[in-house]
């Protein structure tokens, strides 16, 4: 059979993958990736906290938007997570490896032709907590935008109780593990203030009613963040209407109109296993700050009136 001159001028297939795998294959190197860190686009806006609030499920729908690109993992990332954790446990490895797991510029370009914008974004739960990451997060992304989710900070704090100690984390009961907070977390904020390399686990694992003072946590970012640069949601609104909810956020970031199909895997609160004394004590160390809270932000979240021994979720996950 004779084969036309295309045929024999047309290289095989082959051929021309091999080299557009190993562009590929390239450009997932970390080493390519901080090479190329000063044509690489950084956040534009960041997911905070808290957790479990339902926060995972917001930022994973936010992520499949058409204009929304979340972080990527390099080849060598074998322990890869889409926390990035940043501005609390890695601001010391620096910029250019923060920016090598977001996209280049030209990626920008690509689709901005296509008449929309490009929207690099991340989330850690543990940035809202942590006393240092606000002013790291301003000095890098002073434009960006922040999305906090809370939740009731009572059934918070026993959600991340219950969480430990499924994990095998937690020995004690949630009255003692409480008063025994201030204990287990004494020094820990000053350590994480003056020693950029410390992580502390004990911190994130052991704050249970750390975790849930949000009015101390939002002073320390709307210090250093304007206040229209902050949307803060409720949880509960989120399992009520997870729709709404993240039709408010996709505004909020100037994103054209679109929603995901679900939020996720279906999972259930777990009744709170907290005695009406000890409840009542909580009620009472929350009303300062969630008072605060309802100053600092502008609205009355209502928690005393939406808290209830049980909740189903659908379609939401921490």
């Amino acid at each position: 059979m004779r084969r036309t001159a295309r045929a024999i001028l047309r290289p095989p297939a082959k051929a021309v993958r091999a080299p557009a795998k190993a562009v590929r294959d390239l450009s997932r190197l970390r080493r390519v990736r901080v090479a190329t860190s000063g044509q690489r686009l950084l956040p534009a806006f960041l997911v905070i906290g808290a957790q479990p609030t339902g926060v995972s499920s917001l930022f994973n729908a936010l992520c499949r938007h058409p204009q929304v690109a979340g972080p990527t993992p390099a080849k060598e990332d074998v322990q890869w997570s889409k926390e990035l954790h940043f501005f609390d446990d890695n601001f010391w490895r620096g910029i250019d490896w923060y920016r090598s797991h977001f996209p280049l510029s030209a990626s920008a370009s690509i689709v901005r032709r296509f008449g929309r914008d490009l929207v690099p974004g991340e989330k850690a739960p543990s940035y809202i907590l942590h006393p240092a990451a606000p002013e790291r997060a301003a000095a890098t992304l002073a434009e960006a935008r922040l999305i906090a989710v809370l939740r009731d900070p009572i059934e918070r704090a026993y959600a991340h109780y219950d969480n430990m100690k499924r994990q095998g984390l937690e020995d004690l009961s949630f009255e003692d593990a409480v008063a025994a907070e201030d204990e287990r977390l004494a020094g820990e904020e000053d350590r994480l203030r003056a020693d950029e390399r410390h992580s502390s686990n004990r911190y994130r694992t052991y704050g249970y009613v750390t975790r849930s003072l949000y009015a101390d946590q939002l002073e320390r970012w709307l210090a250093c963040f304007p206040r229209e640069q902050l949307l803060v949601l409720r949880a509960e609104d989120f399992v009520a209407d997870p729709n709404q909810v993240f039709a408010e956020a996709v505004a909020f970031l100037e994103l054209r109109p679109w929603r995901p199909q679900s939020f996720g895997a279906a999972y259930r609160l777990l009744t709170p296993d907290i005695q009406p004394g000890f409840r009542k004590q909580l009620e009472e160390r929350f009303a300062e700050p969630n008072a605060r809270l309802a100053r600092l932000t502008g609205r009355d979240f209502a928690w005393s009136s939406t808290a209830s021994p049980t909740r189903t979720t659908g379609g939401l996950s921490v």
